[in-house]
């Protein structure tokens, strides 16, 4: 069994629906960031935080790599080319639309007060723009990031798309719109989301 801890509003939701996906039991604990049930298990305080066995899993994309792993779903055999493609768009998701989205919040609400830049959110802007226009010409005509097969990646980039319009910056590529659309209405993602 496992236990997820982290709320559904942060990258907690990608595990949750990972789980789903598989069809795979666990409990959620729904604690926020640097709550005494996250810091129990993550010194950082940051979430999600996955237990399996009395052990602790933490980052999101660890949790999703390992699940797929261990479950021999939603993800490409390690060693092959399938693999080595879904783990470079994966890190393409990572670096251009996380990793932005990141910056953004940290200097929305989570930086101190005096430390926080709000100009950056214009540079922010114009590189998730940029980042969702390869992002598209990526996915091309292909069902899925990774080609014919849903993996972790897909759960990585809807997760960053739909906070991308939560976070106030556009998402105006009509591939990545639809794309959007056809993973929202997955049975999984609506039962993960309903959490």
């Amino acid at each position: 069994m496992y236990t997820v801890i982290g709320t559904i509003r942060s990258r907690a939701a990608r595990v949750i629906w990972l789980l789903e996906e598989l069809g795979a039991p666990f409990d959620h604990i729904a604690a926020g960031p640097r709550s005494p049930e996250v810091l129990a298990h993550n010194p950082t305080g940051k979430v999600p935080v996955l237990l399996v066995e009395g052990t602790a899993i933490t980052d999101s994309t660890a949790i999703l790599h390992y699940l797929s792993d261990r479950h021999g779903a939603l993800t490409h055999a390690p060693g092959t080319l399938d693999r080595a493609q879904q783990d470079s768009v994966t890190n393409f998701v990572l670096d251009e639309l996380d990793a932005a989205l990141w910056t953004a919040a940290r200097h929305s609400f989570i930086l101190p007060e005096a430390q926080r830049l709000p100009a950056i959110k214009d540079t922010l802007r114009w590189e998730l723009a940029h980042s969702q226009t390869r992002l598209a010409e990526r996915l091309g005509d292909a069902p899925f990031l990774a080609g014919g097969m849903m993996t972790v990646a897909d759960i990585i980039a809807t997760h960053c798309l739909l906070w991308c319009g939560l976070a106030k910056f556009p998402v105006n590529e009509p591939r990545l719109l639809a794309y959007v659309a056809r993973m929202q209405a997955r049975p999984a993602f609506a039962r993960a989301m309903a959490r």
